[in-house]
């Protein structure tokens, strides 16, 4: 399982995308292939699962137990 966190540079995201990598990791460890940081900008923060768009930030705001919730799922199934 992939996961990619995209983020804006010129809002200074980088520190909440690495905050959600850490956590990510720290909770899944070997569970993941790839926790990935793609930079970007007009204010996205998003994030995909194997290429799946699972949290958009602008929508519905940061959400981190959402993403929990989709990668337990994943690794469930």
């Amino acid at each position: 399982m992939q996961v990619e966190i995209e983020y804006c540079v010129p809002c200074g995201h980088l520190n909440r995308a690495i905050d959600t990598q850490r956590e990510l990791l720290d909770t899944y460890g070997q569970d993941l292939e790839a926790v990935s940081l793609k930079t970007g900008d007009g204010g996205v923060f998003k994030v995909r699962i194997d290429d799946e768009l699972v949290m958009d930030a602008q929508e519905d705001g940061y959400d981190l137990q959402t993403i929990h919730n989709e990668i337990k799922e994943r690794l469930d199934a």
